[in-house]
C-alpha cells in the first residue's frame, strides 16, 4: 500500500507590535485565494485604520493584482521584502519556524 503525502498550506498576518496572529487561512494549495482569506481574516478582526502598512514577502501571491487590489480597498499600504532578502520579513520568518518546530 502507497501513503500520499497531503500538504496542507498555512498564510498568517501577524500584528508586529503585538506580534499576534490577527488572520490566518488553513487550504490544500498555495495560491492567491490563501493569503486573501488571511487578510480577510486579519481586516475583519483589526479593522485598521487607512495608512496601515502590510509587509510580505515577493511570493507571487501577494504581488498577485487581487491581492494588491484587495489592500487598496482596505487603505491598507503594501510594502514587499527586498528579492532574496528573508530579513526583511523576519517576523513572519520566525513564527513559522517556531511552528514548524513544534
Amino acid at each position: 500500500m502507497r501513503l500520499e503525502r497531503a500538504f496542507v498550506f498555512l498564510a498568517v498576518v501577524l500584528d508586529v507590535f503585538s506580534r499576534k496572529v490577527i488572520g490566518y487561512a488553513i487550504g490544500p494549495t498555495l495560491d492567491a485565494r490563501l493569503p486573501l482569506a488571511a487578510l480577510d481574516a486579519a481586516i475583519e478582526s483589526r479593522q485598521p485604520p487607512p495608512g496601515c502598512v502590510h509587509h510580505s514577502d515577493r511570493g507571487s501571491q501577494y504581488s498577485s493584482g487581487r491581492y494588491r487590489e484587495r489592500l487598496a480597498e482596505a487603505g491598507l499600504l503594501g510594502s514587499m521584502s527586498r528579492a532574496g532578502n528573508p530579513y526583511d520579513n523576519a517576523h513572519v520568518e520566525s513564527f513559522m519556524k517556531t511552528l514548524k518546530h513544534e
